[in-house]
């Protein structure tokens, strides 16, 4: 490794609106100072920043912020990116697409045409609690994370999953997933949550030898929730809490946040910040504080390094140290504990650098990838593709067996009365078999899924909303108590007009506070009425849809119903006009028969009367 290089952490300021009432904000022309002016202080305080921008020319962060942070990340170094304040849905999307987007792309673009091949770069993304707790996204069993520091690595996150990716593309569409997935899981407090997203870049310096020396860096984008304010509704921010720890030297701690967060301000990183400042906040005092704490963060100084090392190797180095503690321990008869713990410590380290191979990695990473994909289909997908073929046949079997059902029944209709009822019965029974196979596969099973996924919604919006009302009523409640505890101490120390003005100034905060909390449960009720509609509307489709699949099957069996008794009837009629033609062609034989006997009986007649025979006179009453 190489000696450390001092650097000190870069901040970035955005505006993201422009002040409202008696406020001022100044920013400097050449883009690195602000002046404050605050309606309750005419006193203007000025706050120094790397950089200061506003939504509009946001791109500016690229050229001095964040492309040499991509350029010290191509060379070895690890990069943190801390954005705070961005607290609407807007600012998040804003922040997402021209900084998050954009740093991925150029990180991805240097390292590309930098190193042609043994490139490995992977993703992972742990959400945090406003309780501290951590949730891997991408790990499918939510292992404990737990910060471990490796004498070769450094400082590891134990039990954390990875997913390899090979663009910028694939690696953003991951981050967007688990922010989608950080939504779903954090509920109503979604927006006090913070996350990180992490991607590791490793190469090898000399890809044509066996066992080359690998260089390692990582690039951490923290989103922070929370504000620079005591009273923000959010929460106090949980880099508000780091930095002023770092003064006391309290550094051990059991949260994992606040860990990996002071090794971005004091250990082996180059550190940016960017804290999206909106004065248009309804508390006086957040925009000043957070510009005090953005302003504040320039003095952290980190102690970046390059990471090199030889997986190999290292592995080797470390089974000779477990195999010599493991001969000193049978020579001594007995092991202290000092001894047993100096062994479990090197075991830990030999796992964790095997579980560094790349192509365990990879193999860990197409398991996780298939879990996600799975996890994030829709409900009309979750069918196996074996139950769809099994359908899809059942289908066609049905509509076999029935066309030829009513072929045979056209050709034999002219049968047994007994067999043409049966047969009748049957293509009946096929009829209602295939139109039930038929609306099972389509819109109700569409409308079902709608239908349960409507009502889990419904009730988890009602959760949210009795939750962050919940919230609020605490927030509003303590800071009651914590008025009348003040008001309580100043009693004896003002009186008279100052101590109303004093009365009046807490009543003012609270009633601040009600309003803000009023506007959040408002605006959550919104946006839940808006989903419950959007929910009503697509429930409307698929009813027309199935009321619409219902008439085309009923139009369908019309149809061949028709079409059979249409045959039905002309074979009859084929058979009536056969019967007649054959009648007709029977009688006239009949008839001409008859004459002939007629012809022959006359005579014979004349004959016998030519003769005198008197039996000619009997054969005349007989004509």
């Amino acid at each position: 490794m190489n000696a450390p290089e001092a650097e000190t952490v870069k901040v970035g300021v955005v505006f993201t609106a422009i002040p409202e009432g008696k406020d001022c904000v100044v920013i400097s022309e050449d883009g690195h100072s602000v002046n404050y002016t605050s309606g309750n202080d005419k006193e203007a305080k000025c706050f120094s920043f790397d950089q200061v921008v506003n939504v509009d020319n946001i791109q500016r962060f690229h050229p001095e912020l964040l492309q040499p942070l991509t350029e010290s990340i191509s060379s070895g170094y690890n990069g943190a990116l801390l954005i705070c304040g961005a607290s609407t849905e807007k600012i998040c999307a804003l922040i997402d697409h021209n900084i998050i987007k954009q740093l991925l792309a150029s990180l991805f673009s240097r390292m590309l045409s930098q190193v042609k091949e043994e490139l490995f770069i992977s993703v992972s993304f742990i959400q945090f609690y406003p309780d501290g707790s951590a949730v891997d996204l991408l790990s499918p069993n939510r292992q404990t994370l737990k910060l471990v520091t490796h004498p070769a690595l450094g400082s590891l996150v134990g039990g954390l999953c990875e997913v390899c990716v090979c663009s910028e593309e694939e690696a953003y569409a991951l981050y967007e997933t688990c922010r989608e997935i950080l939504k779903t899981n954090g509920g109503s407090i979604s927006s006090r949550c913070s996350s990180l997203f992490s991607v590791a870049v490793e190469w090898k310096l000399h890809p044509e030898e066996v066992e080359s020396e690998v260089c390692r860096s990582r690039l951490q984008l923290f989103s922070l929730a929370g504000g620079a304010s005591r009273t923000d509704l959010r929460g106090v921010s949980p880099l508000m809490r780091v930095v002023d720890q770092i003064p006391c030297g309290a550094t051990t701690t059991d949260k994992l946040l606040p860990s990996l967060l002071h090794d971005a301000l004091r250990g082996n990183s180059r550190t940016v910040l960017i804290y999206c400042v909106n004065p248009q906040g309804l508390l006086d005092d957040e925009t000043p504080s957070a510009l005090a704490l953005a302003q504040k963060m320039r003095s952290a100084t980190t102690k970046a390094t390059v990471s090199h090392w030889y997986p190999r190797a290292t592995e080797q180095e470390i089974r000779e140290k477990i195999m010599d503690l493991q001969n000193v321990m049978m020579s001594q008869g007995e092991s202290d504990i000092h001894s047993m713990y100096r062994l479990a410590e090197l075991t830990q380290n030999l796992q964790i650098v095997k579980n560094q191979s790349w192509e365990k990695r990879r193999e860990e990473s197409k398991k996780i990838k298939g879990k996600t994909q799975q996890s994030c289909r829709t409900p009309n997908n979750n069918f196996p593709s074996s139950d769809n073929g099994e359908s899809t046949d059942a289908m066609k079997y049905l509509q076999d067996r029935l066309k030829q059902e009513m072929e045979e029944h056209i050709r034999e209709g002219k049968g047994n009365v007994e067999k043409v009822q049966e047969r009748v019965a049957r293509i009946q029974q096929l009829k209602e078999a295939l139109r039930e196979e038929t609306l099972k596969n389509g819109a109700v099973v569409e409308k079902s899924n709608l239908c349960q996924q409507s009502q889990l919604e419904y009730n988890k919006a009602k959760e949210r909303r009795r939750q962050l009302k919940e919230d609020h009523g605490r927030l509003i409640q303590e800071e009651v108590e914590k008025m009348e505890r003040d008001l309580a101490q100043e009693q004896l120390a003002t009186e008279g007009p100052q101590r109303e003005l004093t009365v009046l100034t807490r009543e003012r905060q609270v009633l601040v506070l009600q309003i803000e909390a009023l506007h959040a449960e408002a605006l959550q009720a919104e946006r839940d009425l808006q989903d419950q509609y959007h929910r009503h509307q697509a429930e409307l489709h698929c009813l027309r849809e199935e009321s619409l699949q219902v008439f085309r099957v009923f139009r369908q069996v019309s149809e061949e119903q028709k079409m059979m008794s249409e045959g039905r009837y002309r074979s009859v009629l084929l058979e009536a006009v056969q019967d007649a033609v054959y009648l007709s062609a029977q009688n006239q034989q009949l008839q001409a028969d008859n004459k002939q006997l007629r012809k022959a009986l006359g005579e014979l007649k004349d004959a016998l009367a030519v003769r005198g025979d008197p039996k000619a006179e009997q054969l005349s009453p007989q004509q």
